[in-house]
């Protein structure tokens, strides 16, 4: 039988969730941020579809603007003309406002 003030019994109050631990150690060093712009970057395949990924050369996060550089001057006048949605989709996706602005090149 254990006694109540044993190591192995205080350890286990001591215990916290890897989950929690990452979320705790990302916000100590001020990481979430940066995380969740290579989040946005390493989706937009899954996001926007194998299409649009096929004609994507470039994709970058600066100051909360994504930057895509596009092969296809019409699936750019497209993509141009639907950017609130593409930054609530983005957004979403991720679960916080990551992207303010979409900008293609």
């Amino acid at each position: 039988m254990k006694k109540p003030n044993s190591p192995e019994n205080s350890r286990r109050a001591d215990i916290v969730p890897l989950k929690d631990g990452i979320t705790a150690l990302l916000k100590a060093y001020r990481l979430q941020g940066k995380l969740n712009e290579v989040t946005v970057v390493s989706s937009w395949e899954r996001i926007m579809g194998k299409a649009v990924a096929l004609k994507t050369q470039e994709v970058y996060v600066s100051n909360h603007k994504l930057f895509v550089r596009l092969s296809s001057a019409p699936l750019k006048h497209e993509l141009v003309m639907a950017k609130t949605r593409v930054v609530e989709i983005i957004n979403a996706e991720i679960g916080e406002q990551v992207i303010q602005e979409v900008i293609f090149l």
